[in-house]
């Protein structure tokens, strides 16, 4: 049983930054055993976990519980970690499928009254079948070229572009500077434009 670290934490304070070379190394030693380099990890990862999953649910309580689960999930998987790759991505993915999952289950049980989900209330039927169609298949086409892309600029795209942080949100989770993201989000906008053509649309403004 991992015992939980408390900390508050406020998106516009400034914090102690841990490179993520430092984050990736303590990673490498806790996968290979060192017991001890858990509490590095947890200093690196945590914080920034709690500003996404802050920002994404507007909970603390929430966004407090998912970063418990996440670095229970990464406790139990480190052994699959490999050596030399960069645990923020990981440990950010782990918490988005936790975040994602939880609000699923949240909207299953909260019933309308004629017995429909709200999120089965608004149907894809909105949308006309061609439109629906096209739709899922850029998303499809975009996860693969997402997935070409280098780490880090694939993980400002998503954090800015799909889960709509903020530049300086999305910094807090990465570590940096809102500056490199919007360096990172831009080149990864040019690559998916050049890859997907107009289909892909417009980039829109910064935040």
């Amino acid at each position: 049983m991992i015992a939980a670290r408390t900390f508050h934490f406020d998106m516009h304070a400034s914090f102690r930054a841990v490179t993520q070379s430092a984050a990736d190394v303590a990673m490498d030693r806790y996968a290979n055993g060192d017991a001890g380099a858990f509490g590095a990890v947890y200093d690196a990862v945590a914080p920034r976990l709690h500003a996404y999953l802050r920002a994404r649910s507007g909970s603390d309580a929430i966004a407090d519980d998912v970063v418990q689960q996440t670095m229970l999930r990464i406790h139990t998987a480190r052994g699959s970690f490999q050596q030399g790759a960069q645990v923020m991505p990981w440990a950010y993915a782990i918490a988005r499928r936790l975040l994602v999952d939880r609000s699923r289950r949240h909207r299953r049980e909260v019933l309308t009254l004629d017995g429909e989900s709200p999120a089965e209330g608004a149907s894809s039927a909105d949308l006309p079948a061609d439109d629906a169609v096209h739709a899922a298949q850029l998303e499809r086409r975009l996860d693969v070229e997402l997935a070409r892309l280098p780490e880090a600029q694939r993980a400002a795209f998503e954090l800015v572009k799909r889960e709509g942080l903020s530049m300086a949100e999305a910094a807090a989770v990465l570590g940096t500077t809102a500056t490199a993201v919007k360096l990172r989000a831009h080149r990864a906008y040019v690559s998916l434009r050049a890859a997907l053509g107009s289909a892909f649309g417009a980039e829109g403004a910064d935040r």
